[in-house]
């Protein structure tokens, strides 16, 4: 106890380490997962008081109040619902313990310690967020481009061509099942699996979680 109190003041007991992969199902973010929709963890980030946890689908981040107290908050962030914004690593000076990285995901901001032998775990994440940043910059191109398109067709399309109410309700719906397809599922990525398996190199030695 006395030991944590001293980390508390210090301000060191929320420096974090990478969990290996092998780690995952004891950490306490895996109760949170939705495991029957195919979410797995890919990246963990552990401190005494947080974890971060990136999974295929989301941020999960079981936030702690402080090292000495085991209530925490449990945050969920979707990829598919909050866009990665500025993505930045920190390294560490010669005296320093840490680098630091920081990224915003919707309107929330993350600046996250890590003990600095973990430089290059820290790495994979990075270039990690920064592909995900850039397929859901491309993602909403494409949504814009959908909405544009609907519109140019709907200039083209002149209602007195249809015959009658029942024409007019099956064009409608047609129209928008297709918009909807492509604006929630065609072109919203929702599983980063391909990204994550091609950025994180998960070879942390396994530590003893904090």
């Amino acid at each position: 106890m006395f030991k944590k109190l001293a980390a508390e003041a210090l301000g060191i007991s929320d420096i974090g380490v990478i969990v290996a992969a092998s780690e995952f199902d004891k950490v306490d973010a895996d109760d949170y997962l939705f495991h029957e929709d195919g979410e797995r963890i890919f990246f963990l980030i552990k401190s005494k008081k947080d974890e971060y946890c990136f999974t295929n689908q989301a941020l999960i981040h079981v936030d702690g109040e402080s090292a000495v107290s085991t209530k925490r908050t449990v945050k969920r962030y979707e990829y598919a619902s909050n866009r990665i914004g500025y993505c930045a690593i920190e390294t560490a000076g010669n005296m320093d313990m840490d680098v630091e990285l920081k990224f915003s995901i919707g309107e929330s901001h993350f600046s996250i310690d890590v003990k600095k032998s973990f430089i290059e775990q820290v790495k994979d994440i990075y270039k990690a967020l920064i592909a995900i940043g850039r397929q859901q910059s491309r993602d909403a191109i494409s949504r814009d481009n959908a909405v544009r398109t609907l519109d140019a067709m709907g200039g083209m399309l002149k209602l007195g061509n249809l015959q009658g109410e029942a024409a007019v309700v099956s064009h409608f719906n047609a129209v928008l099942d297709n918009l909807n397809a492509a604006m929630l599922d065609r072109h919203t990525t929702r599983d980063y699996s391909r990204i994550f398996e091609k950025f994180i190199h998960n070879n942390a030695t396994p530590p003893a979680l904090p």
